[in-house]
Formats: C-alpha cells, sequence, structure tokens
C-alpha cells in the first residue's frame, strides 16, 4: 500500500522459510516492496519457519502491538537426545534410551501448562552487559540469566511416533520453546531437544494467510503491494475514538482530541481519511501517544 510521495506502508505476512534469521528474510521482504523502513513483530530462529509479520513504513511505529501478541507453534521434539543450544542446530550433549507412550507425554505436558518462570537459554539474543547471551556460550563463559515471568495457554500432543512427538503449543511472548523441550525431555528422564518448530499464529493472524518469501520475490512488482495489509490491523484490538478534520490535524502534530469521560487506557485514533495513531486516554482527553507521520489517504483505507 503506498501513500503520497511513494512510500510503502502496510503489514506483510510472510511465511519465513527455515534455514535464514528471521532479519535476512525481513530485508528480502522490504527490497521486494521497496520499502524504506521495515521491523517484524518477533523474532524467529533461522530453524523456525512460519509466520513472521513484517511491518513497513508507518506500520513500524505500532509493530509493539504485536510484539506483545500471544503466538502459536507447531513444534517437533525429539526424544533420547540433548543438545547444547536445546535445538537441532547445537552440538550433542547426551543420549539417553527411549521408552514413552503418549499417555506419559501428555501427563507430562500438563505440569508444563500454566503460568511459570521460565529460564533463558544459554545460546539467546537477549544481552547481558552489552553482549548477547550466545557470545559468552560461545566463549564458554557462564553468566546469569534471570528467570522470566511466561504462560503456556496450550500444550497439546498432536502425534507420537518415538522419538518424535508433535506438539501445539500456544504461549505469551518471551516464552522459549526449545527451554519448553528440554524440560519436557528432563521431567519424562530420557532428555529432548528442539527438532523443528514453525509458528501458526499471533495477534490473530494465521499462517493460512501468509505468503512464502520465494512467492513474493516471484511476483510482478506491480502486484506485490496486494499482499500488504492497513496499518489498523496492527491495533484491531483496541477501542476505537474518532476524530474530525479539524481534531485530526491538531492529533497528527501533538495536540489531544476529547475522549468520552470514562474512556481510559490506549485507544485507536481515526480521522476522516484514516488512522491517525494510538493515545492515551484519561479525564476526557486523549493524549498521543504514537502518530502516522500525515493522514492516510484514502487509498490506505481497509476494504
Amino acid at each position: 500500500m503506498k501513500r503520497r510521495g511513494g512510500r510503502v506502508d502496510g503489514v506483510l505476512l510472510l511465511d519465513k522459510p527455515s534455514g535464514i534469521s528471521s532479519n535476512a528474510a525481513l530485508q528480502r521482504a522490504r527490497r521486494a516492496l521497496n520499502a524504506a523502513k521495515a521491523g517484524h513483530t518477533g523474532t524467529l530462529d533461522p530453524l523456525a519457519s512460519g509466520l513472521l509479520p513484517v511491518c513497513l513504513g508507518e506500520a513500524t511505529k505500532f509493530a509493539q502491538y504485536l510484539l506483545d501478541a500471544h503466538k502459536r507453534y507447531r513444534a517437533t521434539v525429539r526424544f533420547g537426545i540433548t543438545t547444547d543450544t536445546l535445538d537441532a542446530e547445537g552440538q550433542v550433549v547426551s543420549t539417553r534410551a527411549v521408552a514413552l507412550d503418549a499417555a506419559r507425554i501428555e501427563a507430562a505436558l500438563l505440569t508444563l501448562t500454566g503460568p511459570q518462570m521460565q529460564t533463558p537459554p544459554a545460546h539467546a539474543a537477549l544481552k547481558y552487559r552489552g553482549r548477547a547471551y550466545y557470545d559468552y556460550a560461545r566463549a564458554g563463559e557462564d553468566i546469569p540469566r534471570a528467570p522470566r515471568a511466561v504462560e503456556v495457554m496450550r500444550l497439546e500432543l498432536l502425534d507420537w511416533r518415538s522419538p518424535d512427538a508433535v506438539l501445539d503449543i500456544e504461549c505469551s511472548k518471551g516464552t522459549y520453546v526449545r527451554v519448553l523441550a528440554a524440560e519436557l525431555g528432563e521431567r519424562l528422564g530420557c532428555g529432548a531437544h528442539l527438532a523443528a518448530l514453525r509458528r501458526t499464529a499471533t495477534g490473530g493472524f494465521s499462517d493460512t494467510r501468509a505468503i512464502a518469501l520465494d512467492a513474493l520475490e516471484a511476483l510482478p512488482p506491480s502486484g506485490r503491494g496486494a499482499h500488504l495489509l492497513p496499518i489498523d490491523v496492527l491495533i484491531a484490538g483496541l477501542p476505537r475514538l474518532d476524530a474530525d478534520a479539524q481534531a485530526a490535524a491538531g492529533f497528527l502534530h501533538g495536540q489531544p482530541i476529547a475522549a468520552p469521560p470514562r474512556a481510559a487506557g490506549v485507544h485507536a485514533v481515526f480521522g476522516p481519511h484514516g488512522l491517525l495513531g494510538v493515545a492515551d486516554a484519561a479525564d476526557g482527553l486523549a493524549q498521543p501517544r504514537r502518530v502516522v507521520a500525515a493522514a492516510p489517504s484514502p487509498d490506505m483505507q481497509a476494504a
């Protein structure tokens, strides 16, 4: 979706292939759509495939609302083998015999469901004193890794063919599926690692709506923009406030707009021509938090 001046703004539901980083996939999508600015809404490891919403142009200002959303995955856990990275990309640490059945696995899954404290893996992109965890791990240096509060809402066994179990997982942001895989293996006494991972949904979007990177690049340039969604899909879950033309112009320059007396919290704000931004409402006023660079033209609206 192009706005006046040729700038590209919108959201692309990308089906990231395994074997490349999220940033590499993002940059290829950005070039395919000739966008000046792009950002994704939650990293997928190179091993993983699946849904990677890419925000282009002004949409990057609202990416946080998908970053905070619950994620859903289909994961293959391989029992009997542990690795130093907890996934298939690492070096084998140990091997053990596997003597499991579906009932035992399902019982163990129940113990990993719900709110919990999870310690991030040593091989992670999180930072400690300005360096990524994996830099310390590769150098053989131990660092403190503080547990974080996460929640696993769904942890269901879809298929069991020893030594592999296929799981359907729904979890909060910040949850490491490879940590869940390793913990599951330890609870069952044989160890495990994450053999494959696919993100199937996030923030109300499904991978069934996503376009593969190769398919996007194979399209003629004139047809690629048809796969972009409007910016406002990122904030569809927020309550809405509407502003007339005069109030909209002021809002884009940092001025508050009137809000219902009982309105409170973050709201999506729209003007006569579409999304203006998001605002914090309280005491009858909505103060701008994030605004688009200019009022969207009519061709930016959702169908």
